[in-house]
């Protein structure tokens, strides 16, 4: 485990109107497009709000000329990767295939630009290149929920969390979609006050600041459009157990049910056994870390809970149409193992 280091504050980086802060965005090929805006519109909202430039920012990015976001959508840079200020801050913008997208260009770039002390976020998957660079040693961080497993998998050492965004001294990550506005609202409430960002969220229509102790996902019931407290319950325990996975008669006991009424629990319910419904939920892990990882399909098979890679691959075969080898094939990532 790598060593902890101790939380420190996010520099008070005071904005004048002669010298506002500037936010470099980097965007990397493939970036989501909701997180970046989520990002830069709190900060033009507070110049409009506030009637001073607190805020101005630049969009780099590897090719220097522009990028592409994961939605088709080209947006013009203003540089490449190029020296920054020290009271910079930097928020590194990710989106799909963020493996490809975190060359090793970017990876000595972030290394030379964290030598100075600046600031340095990564939003939505960005963490991944954050990580890469060896950024994350010893601080907390989350990443999108959807990307968790395969992050988790590649880097078994760093603390990471399911928070929707992580300020850890001066390294931020954010989870991605609205984590962004989030994440830069607390960064205005900490350089300029919180009636500031309270404005702010006002004009975006945003009506809760989330902080980072709050989670990414919807709570269960929400999720699953049902409000039973155990069958929450027995989810949770599936949801935390996927590598070693419970058997249906521990899970009914310890919510103090018969395994026949949790058979019927689950049937009434979400319209599956109980069986079913964690093999789905282990599939669907296996699916992501298929996509996002090089792990052997032997090794994403044991890290799901399955003993063989044969049963691993009829059932996979059974729920997604296609086998773990075809699957990653399609995604263009050399099938291992």
């Amino acid at each position: 485990m790598a060593q902890r280091l101790p939380d420190r504050p996010i520099p008070n980086t005071a904005a004048t109107p002669d010298r506002p802060q500037t936010v470099v965005f980097v965007l990397l090929e493939n970036f989501t497009l909701l997180s970046f805006a989520g990002a830069i519109e709190p900060f033009r909202i507070a110049n409009r709000v506030s009637g001073r430039k607190l805020y101005r920012w630049h969009l780099a990015g590897e090719s220097g000329t522009h990028a592409v976001c994961s939605n088709g959508t080209e947006l013009r840079l203003d540089s490449g990767l190029e020296p920054l200020e020290r009271d910079d801050i930097v928020l590194v913008c990710g989106g799909t295939g963020v493996q490809a997208a975190t060359t090793q260009p970017l990876i000595n770039w972030l290394r030379r630009e964290a030598r100075k002390g600046l600031i340095i976020g990564g939003l939505c998957t960005a963490a991944h290149a954050l990580a890469r660079a060896g950024l994350l040693d010893g601080r907390r961080c989350t990443i999108h929920w959807e990307n968790h497993d395969g992050f988790a998998e590649e880097f078994p050492d760093l603390d990471l969390t399911k928070s929707v965004f992580v300020a850890d001294g001066n390294r931020l990550t954010a989870a991605g979609g609205t984590a962004s506005v989030d994440l830069a609202l607390t960064l205005i409430a900490d350089t300029h006050g919180q009636d500031l960002a309270n404005e702010v969220a006002d004009q975006l229509i945003y009506s809760s600041i989330r902080t980072d102790q709050d989670t990414q996902r919807l709570s269960i019931p929400t999720r699953i459009g049902v409000r039973h407290p155990k069958l929450s319950q027995v989810i949770k325990v599936m949801e935390d157990n996927l590598e070693e996975p419970v058997s249906p008669s521990i899970l009914a006991r310890d919510v103090g049910l018969s395994t026949r009424q949790l058979e019927r629990l689950f049937r009434r319910y979400v319209n599956r056994s109980p069986k079913r419904y964690y093999m789905e939920l282990r599939l669907a892990k296996a699916r992501n870390l298929l996509m996002q990882t090089d792990m052997s399909v032997i090794n994403v098979a044991l890290a799901c809970g399955f003993s063989s890679p044969s049963h691993f691959s009829k059932c996979y075969r059974a729920h997604y149409n296609t086998t773990p080898y075809r699957e990653r094939g399609s995604q263009g990532r050399k099938p291992q193992g």
